[in-house]
């Protein structure tokens, strides 16, 4: 009867604010008026459940899944099916991701990989020009049907309904199905996505007949349908993940990379792709183990290669504990006190990127050090070379977690590290009234990834094998993310579950690449360390040093006092990249807290990506 009483709620705000606004206008094919957008905010505190994600429609339904009396991971597929329709430039079931999961019947915290995977034809090679053995460039391999990778979002989602769901995956799509044929009003985020692809979108035919409708971005305001990816996702409903796993939709988009369909008058080189349909057949998103660190008492759960997020992000916390044994304060209280925090922070992502692009890629294909770049004792033989007076010079020399070095001297090496990521991607975070939790990062890699849509499917398909280094990054050293048949390019993602006394206390993660990993240290630092709370953490300013000579900032930490006293140490700051908008910015994180007394607190970004939506089921213990 709760559950039915909290539906009726939801169903009335649906109703008041499609009133209100007249965002949803009777359809003009005279079917049901399209999907009202809900009320947006970007932090929501109360009992029975949250989620979090960038869109208010998939926040709901997700919510709208806890308040029937899904679990979280019920309510997490439902949110990831529905940014498919509403965020498609940065996921969807064309591309991979993540899944971090804590059992509260077992307290175990549980991973899928959920990562694209390279087709068998893929050689270390496959990105070299043959024209003129150099490597592709970047844009023109991202530009291609050579960037498609297996997806996996799709199986991660059926892997993680068959170990600890409550429904079936058919009934999981079907909100979002919904809100594919009914439509949804676009909002900035939508529309800046299409914008910043126009002239790639407009070369691909599917694509602009979908995306750019008569010729032009949809606007603010407007109403979006997608009836190709409702009809995609009933097909799945109906038949089962095995019609996109070995079905005609394996066929559909391996013919997709190998035929890119171009319009008639695109002048663009897209390469054909080598993808097949076996290829997609013979794809698994396996149960592994999740990274583990300890900081401050707590117990920090993350994703383990072929992702960089757990390993990078537990590395630099690691160190972060190594300095602060040694008498290193990190809090807020004082502009000085700000200024060495700060330092400490960029010195330790700058050792742990160093670190992390030598050593961490698929471990199915690399002999990953994951237990040694975790070790206090790896840790203590970085954390030394950091000074609170003296920045370290990028690119450092890694060092070796097999063998931690006794010796404390940085060495710098000659090549910049050029790799390149996509900034988008999308987490979401979701927990039920049971004390389940998910944290889920996925992606498509670029904003709007490959800029292929499947004829008439609805979805785009991912560039994630660009993730892949073309060639080696710091020759003659070995470099273990170099592409190959079946491997999973490295990844940054990071979702996070933290744990205090076995019990859920915080969960975060962000896209932006590989600022994922520095979004996500920053927003921890800023709540354990600095007293900030979860929405003021996420919200604060961020700086991401990747291990390089410069470190990107966002346009309020520039204008702040802390740029000149840090570049005073040697540090050199540069403006972020621009993503959805205009502005500079570094990811865009949700997250929870669990407060001790039952409430659960859900955050997500006020601003940034136009902000984010976070809901709870009941804002008081009465409902």
């Amino acid at each position: 009867m709760r559950h039915q009483a909290s539906y009726l709620a939801v169903s009335a705000l649906f109703c008041s604010t499609l009133i209100a606004t007249g965002a949803a206008p009777a359809a003009a094919h005279g079917g049901p008026p399209p999907i009202p957008l809900p009320p947006k905010t970007a932090v929501a505190t109360g009992y029975g459940g949250a989620v979090a994600s960038v869109s208010p429609y998939a926040t709901q339904i997700g919510i709208d899944v806890l308040a029937h009396g899904g679990n979280a991971v019920d309510a997490a597929v439902a949110t990831a099916a529905a940014l498919g329709v509403v965020e498609p430039f940065s996921s969807g079931i064309g591309g991979g991701g993540f899944f971090v999961y804590y059992d509260a019947r077992t307290h175990k915290v549980t991973t899928i990989d959920g990562r694209e995977s390279g087709p068998a034809a893929f050689t270390s090679t496959v990105f070299i020009d043959p024209g003129t053995g150099q490597p592709l460039a970047f844009n023109d391999a991202v530009n291609s049907g050579l960037s498609v990778g297996v997806p996996g979002t799709l199986m991660t989602w059926q892997e993680a309904l068959d170990a600890w769901g409550t429904r079936p995956l058919g009934e999981e799509l079907q909100p979002a199905a919904k809100l594919a044929e009914r439509g949804f009003t676009v909002t900035g985020d939508f529309n800046g996505g299409v914008a910043m692809n126009q002239q790639r979108f407009s070369d691909i035919t599917p694509t602009a007949q979908l995306y750019l409708p008569g010729g032009q971005v949809p606007a603010v305001g407007s109403v979006f349908r997608n009836p190709d990816l409702a009809a995609t996702y009933e097909l799945i409903a109906q038949k089962g993940i095995g019609v996109f796993y070995g079905g005609e939709l394996a066929s559909e988009i391996a013919n997709t990379a190998q035929h890119p369909p171009m319009t008639p008058t695109s002048d663009r080189v897209f390469r054909p792709g080598v993808i097949t349909a076996a290829d997609i057949a013979g794809y698994t998103a396996p149960y592994t183990a999740p990274t583990h660190v300890s900081y401050d008492g707590l117990d920090v759960y993350s994703m383990g290669p072929p992702s960089s997020g757990g390993t990078t992000v537990g590395e630099a916390l690691n160190v972060l504990t190594q300095l602060k044994n040694s008498g290193w304060q990190l809090n807020y209280t004082t502009q000085a006190q700000q200024v060495a925090s700060l330092q400490a922070y960029l010195e330790a992502s700058r050792v742990a990127f160093a670190d992390r692009n030598r050593w961490v890629a698929d471990p199915a294909f690399e002999n990953v050090p994951t237990a040694g770049l975790l070790s206090p004792a790896f840790a203590a033989s970085r954390a030394c070379l950091i000074s609170p007076t003296k920045t370290l010079t990028s690119p450092l020399t890694p060092g070796d977690p097999n063998n931690p070095s006794t010796t404390c001297q940085a060495q710098t090496q000659q090549t910049p590290n050029t790799s390149t990521e996509g900034l988008s991607t999308t987490h979401l975070v979701a927990a039920d009234r049971w004390g389940n939790v998910v944290s889920y990062t996925l992606t498509i890699e670029q904003t709007g990834g490959s800029a292929m849509v499947v004829p008439h499917r609805g979805f785009l398909l991912n560039n994630e094998m660009t993730d892949f280094d073309f060639t080696a990054i710091h020759p003659p050293a070995p470099d273990p993310n170099l592409p190959a048949a079946g491997k999973r390019p490295r990844s940054s993602m990071a979702p996070t579950i933290i744990l205090r006394d076995g019990r859920p206390y915080l969960v975060v993660g962000s896209p932006g690449g590989a600022s994922i990993i520095t979004t996500v240290l920053q927003v921890l630092l800023n709540r354990l360390d600095f007293g900030m709370s979860l929405p003021d953490a996420i919200a604060a300013p961020r700086i991401s040093q990747r291990d390089r000579s410069v470190t990107e900032a966002e346009p309020a930490f520039l204008s702040s006092p802390l740029d000149p006293a840090l570049t005073a140490i040697g540090q050199n700051f540069v403006p972020a990249p621009p993503a959805f908008t205009p502005a500079p910015e570094l990811g865009a994180a949700t997250g929870l807290e669990f407060l001790g007394d039952g409430r659960i607190q859900a955050a997500a970004e006020p601003q940034r990506r136009f902000g984010g939506s976070a809901m709870v089921v009941f804002p008081s213990p009465s409902e």
